[in-house]
């Protein structure tokens, strides 16, 4: 299986482009960033604030296996990762200011986006010239990102409660979704496209950002710009990434709430054909490690999830879940995982022209490792 190569110490300089952004928000010379070999392992703690009251409600256990106490519901004992997915390799570095990347994704060109989150930047990474530059500054902290059929770049802004759509020749930013039943949105996530164009995402409330009223809940826009909440609190309690399966017909959604009796894992929903959901189930518990953040799926409905910690945090999370990418089947089997280099491992997608090549945000790394199955088509 092909791997991927660090490159030695050589260190190289990106360039900077002034050319793509929105109106005002243009990249500037002074914005360092680099491209360099991997440094010595490092821990780095991202600590996340929530302000939705909690409620106690009790983890539920995947039906139809047993559950130790203190333990998720898969185990990494006799597991084949060679034959699912290969080492990953750090391919780009960020520095800045403050570093935390997440919301990886292909355009079609090859070229990965991703966000410094904290930072309010799109980067954009070549996998040839290997040169990675800012694309757009003032994203309003922008988390998720995703490319539609015509190639344009839609991005969950958390800090402006909207999500957006930009077309990434002119830099023309439209507003998809920015409010609910006469209220704000609080932070969007994450999100995924059907192929009918309804686009569904998840919204909680992030760092020092207090409920603007419609709190912790899985929306979906339609491809008239209608508006329409399918799950809220406490249904669900910390909605992160989503993905489909690849015939369309089952939602999962990460749970991801850091405290203790709330959820913390993968739900499996049926999806219709209107866009609806329903019979919810429990497909990975992460209970008591952190949970995952964001996935991909590839086109035999495997699923690469983002998850673990190298070190405790805020809350009452453990270790419980390693600090990796983890591949579960249609089943909630664990097939492989491939451990990150650094806290926290947040997103991943998959491109390349074979569609081999998965790309995953940790800390201030882009990572990339080559999978054995070609990632879904969207």
């Amino acid at each position: 299986m092909l791997q991927w190569v660090k490159r030695g110490d050589k260190m190289k300089r990106a360039k900077t482009s002034n050319r793509i952004g929105s109106p005002g928000t243009f990249c500037t010379p002074e914005t360092s960033y680099f491209l360099r070999s991997a440094p010595a392992i490092s821990r780095r703690n991202f600590l996340y604030t929530l302000t939705a009251t909690a409620i106690s409600v009790g983890a539920a256990v995947r039906p139809g296996k047993a559950q130790t106490p203190g333990a998720p519901s898969f185990s990494y004992d006799n597991i084949d990762s060679d034959s699912y997915l290969s080492e990953l390799s750090v391919v780009a570095e960020v520095e800045d200011s403050v570093v935390f990347t997440e919301g990886p994704a292909v355009a079609r060109d090859g070229r990965v986006y991703f966000t410094n989150m904290q930072a309010s930047k799109i980067l954009r990474w070549d996998p040839v010239s290997e040169e990675l530059e800012v694309f757009r500054e003032n994203t309003n902290k922008a988390n998720g990102l995703l490319f539609d059929p015509q190639g344009r770049l839609l991005a969950c802004e958390g800090a402006a409660g909207r999500v957006t759509r930009m077309d990434v020749e002119s830099g023309e930013i439209e507003v998809l979704a920015d409010s609910y039943d006469g209220l704000p949105l609080d932070p969007p996530n994450d999100l995924c496209l059907d192929s009918q164009g309804r686009i569904y995402f998840s919204s909680w409330p992030a760092t020092n950002v207090p409920s603007r009223g419609n709190v912790i809940a899985v929306y979906r826009i339609d491809p008239n710009g209608t508006l329409n909440r399918l799950l809220a609190w406490p249904e669900v309690h910390m909605p992160n990434g989503i993905v489909l399966s690849p015939d369309e017909r089952t939602l999962y959604l990460v749970e991801s709430h850091r405290e203790a009796g709330h959820h913390r894992d993968i739900r499996a929903f049926d999806l219709a054909p209107d866009g609806t959901l329903g019979n919810q189930r429990l497909f990975v518990d992460f209970y008591p490690g952190r949970s995952g953040d964001g996935m991909c799926v590839d086109e035999q409905g495997n699923l690469y999830v983002a998850a673990g910690l190298h070190a405790l945090r805020e809350g009452s999370e453990t270790l419980a879940t390693r600090p990796g990418i983890h591949v579960f089947s249609p089943q909630g089997e664990l097939l492989a995982y491939r451990q990150t280099p650094m806290d926290s491992v947040t997103n991943c997608t998959f491109g390349g022209d074979d569609l081999q090549t998965l790309y995953a945000t940790a800390g201030r790394y882009l990572l990339a490792g080559r999978s054995a199955i070609p990632g879904n088509q969207t």
